[in-house]
């Protein structure tokens, strides 16, 4: 059986609890509470030397790291990861995005005003260009959902994944997310796919 550890608020974890749910594959998990430093110990840097989550032990007693490899290879040969060639380099787009772009504003700024009782300096100097670069990528977004349900071939799938993660709990990290209504409605399509599962959900 695969054995996820994870963090259950972490946007990037869930993503692959949502490919997980969604496949129904089972599988253990192992909950390791970043704000304590659990990933930093030496049991789990040799599970993952990068000391993040989530990460994934395979069946063979390996292990797989970073969010959207883990989530490619859960899906690759099933509805969530296209078969077609131009599809699959836009699924890879949007996810690079979400990793370039979305994440390191969005879930920078929740985790700063969500989780710390206090910012540094430092982190109130930078929070403005966070918010900024945050609605960046919401604005990319809403516009590309102006004409379409879904951001890959019309059809839900890992591109989604990677960008609800961390959109639905923007709020969050304050951002208002009131007049992106593209967004929201694909938000709500998200929410309402079979076997969803919400960010708090343990298996």
């Amino acid at each position: 059986m695969l054995t996820l550890y994870d963090f259950m608020d972490s946007g990037n974890g869930y993503k692959v609890r949502l490919v997980l749910a969604a496949l129904d594959i089972p599988y253990k998990l192992v909950e390791c509470d970043i704000l304590k430093g659990e990933t930093r110990t030496p049991e789990f840097l040799a599970r993952n030397p990068n000391g993040r989550i989530p990460t994934l032990q395979l069946e063979d007693g390996s292990f797989l790291a970073e969010s959207g490899a883990i989530i490619w290879y859960l899906a690759d040969g099933t509805p969530l990861a296209p078969k077609d060639r131009k599809a699959r380099a836009e699924t890879l787009q949007w996810m690079f995005f979400e990793q370039y772009s979305h994440e390191p504003n969005i879930a920078v700024a929740r985790f700063w005003k969500h989780y710390l009782p206090k910012l540094s300096p430092l982190q109130e100097m930078d929070l403005p260009n966070r918010m900024k670069g945050g609605y960046a990528a919401l604005d990319v977004m809403e516009k590309h959902l102006a004409t379409r349900r879904f951001f890959v071939d019309d059809r839900y799938g890992l591109a989604d994944i990677a960008l609800y993660a961390y959109t639905h709990v923007a709020h969050e990290g304050e951002f208002d997310l009131s007049k992106y209504a593209n967004i929201n409605a694909w938000m709500a399509r998200v929410a309402g796919q079979p076997k969803h599962v919400t960010i708090s959900h343990k298996n």
